[in-house]
């Protein structure tokens, strides 16, 4: 199980916000660079970054900070970046800089062949992100409910070729909630490819929770304000969720 460390970025630095809500934003670091270099010697093994003005842009706009931290960790681990990406121009850019895997979210919701389009000209590069409550999928920045079932909708985009699915509840994320353990397992159950569970991770014990679903298909998951503000700490869960991996 992979405990895979998020930067958001915002104004080019390292934020956390709570359930999207940009105007609710706590900065943790002006160095994004550093912080990647942080996260490395605790020992991860992929970042998860996310250009949060890009997302609400539509285009990308942390450019800077974003070569911050692929300078910081060069090809010693990879890279994910979401937000802002709408079109292959965009994705061709960032995996040429050294990024390793693209997140398409809302632009995966409202055009389905881009996404058609970018998996089959970037074969193994493309992950989704769907963000959802109560089952729905949510767009532009969580801002709107849409009617599409997530469950269904990540089968289509299975079917595409996509790499894997990022799993995040809204009304958990940044809230130090926990996980949603049943949604995430229900929809790795039903799919194929891997699934990564994103959204309220708050303890040790919701990591126990996740890897004891290991097997379901749930293969990382994304830590946010819980390593950043103290609750967790990034190093020992990573070797929690190793150890019960091996056993």
């Amino acid at each position: 199980m992979l405990i895979i460390p998020a930067i958001d970025l915002k104004g080019g630095q390292c934020v956390r916000l709570k359930q999207g809500l940009m105007d609710d934003a706590t900065v943790f670091s002006t160095t994004p660079g550093a912080q990647a270099q942080h996260w490395l010697d605790q020992g991860a093994r992929r970042l998860h970054v996310v250009d949060l003005d890009g997302a609400f842009a539509g285009q990308p706009k942390n450019k800077a900070a974003i070569r911050e931290i692929l300078a910081a960790v060069g090809e010693e681990i990879p890279v994910q970046l979401g937000g802002g990406i709408r079109d292959l121009d965009t994705i061709e850019r960032a995996l040429d800089a050294g990024i390793s895997y693209v997140i398409i979210g809302t632009a995966a919701v409202k055009n389905p062949g881009f996404l058609h389009d970018a998996c089959g000209a970037f074969p193994g590069h493309i992950i989704v992100g769907l963000d959802a409550r109560d089952g729905k999928v949510a767009v532009d920045g969580w801002s709107k409910l849409t009617r599409h079932d997530v469950i269904d909708l990540a089968k289509k985009f299975e079917d595409y070729g996509v790499e894997g699915i990022i799993y995040t509840d809204i009304g958990r994320d940044g809230m130090l909630s926990g996980f949603n353990i049943e949604a995430t397992v229900k929809l790795a159950q039903s799919l194929r490819i891997p699934v990564y569970a994103s959204g309220g991770l708050s303890s040790i014990a919701d990591i126990g929770a996740l890897c004891a679903v290991e097997s379901e298909g749930i293969v990382g998951a994304i830590a946010g304000r819980a390593i950043y503000d103290g609750s967790i700490d990034f190093a020992a869960a990573q070797a929690e969720a190793d150890r019960l991996g091996a056993s």
